[in-house]
């Protein structure tokens, strides 16, 4: 992708100290209705700290940035999401790791999408294996990514359904599944990006496809012949 490689995550903050390694952070919150940003705090919900956590063990050497949008709970807004992308991408971030779903498409967001994609930014969210979509996993042109039990450390399936384009080793159990998975994947994304600068968008999505453990979603109950 050509410049120097920096990876952006969106999510609670991170402990104090994997922020002593960030390159940079920033929170952003609503204060009755209007968006405020500022210093970033430590994570008060554990979230983006196992999320950071996985990223890394994927892609050690890469600098991070993370922008907090959740605090003591795990909701936020369209709005905190959408200018939390679009500080990102002002930092010049190559990725960005999403392991979180708003239920409603809202325009502030859509559009912030639109944006990063436009500037050569790929976008990696996380998608429920099941039930309705969530945004921005739903947007054009975003790497979907959900759990895939069949996946282990290392290693990723290409599901293609209607849910996710890919399904990632989730180190656990339960609503953190997808989250997990999802910062896996984008660490292995961004390790492939570390490691040949030269590839494209398509070219990543081409090698995940191609080396990918598991084709289709998992088929529970059915035993190949």
């Amino acid at each position: 992708m050509g410049a120097e490689l920096r990876v952006g995550v969106i999510d609670s903050g991170c402990s104090p100290d994997q922020a002593a390694g960030l390159l940079g952070a920033r929170r952003f919150w609503l204060d009755d209705g209007v968006l405020r940003e500022g210093e970033a705090l430590a994570d008060q919900l554990g979230h983006g700290t196992a999320v950071l956590a996985r990223l890394r063990r994927e892609a050690s050497r890469v600098p991070v940035l993370m922008a907090q949008v959740f605090q003591q709970h795990g909701s936020t807004s369209a709005l905190q999401v959408a200018a939390a992308l679009l500080w990102l991408v002002e930092q010049g971030v190559s990725v960005v790791n999403l392991s979180l779903g708003l239920h409603q498409d809202r325009p502030v967001l859509r559009q912030a999408c639109a944006e990063a994609q436009a500037a050569g930014v790929l976008l990696c969210a996380s998608s429920p294996a099941q039930g309705m979509p969530v945004y921005p996993a739903n947007y054009p042109g975003v790497i979907r990514i959900t759990g895939d039990a069949r996946c282990a450390a290392g290693q990723w399936s290409w599901l293609n359904s209607a849910q996710a384009d890919f399904g990632g080793h989730m180190g656990g159990q339960g609503s953190a599944g997808a989250s997990m998975a999802c910062a896996a994947l984008t660490g292995r994304i961004a390790a492939m990006l570390r490691d040949q600068p030269q590839m494209d968008a398509q070219q990543v999505l081409d090698r995940l496809r191609r080396h990918a453990a598991f084709i289709g979603p998992e088929r529970r109950g059915v035993v190949d012949a």
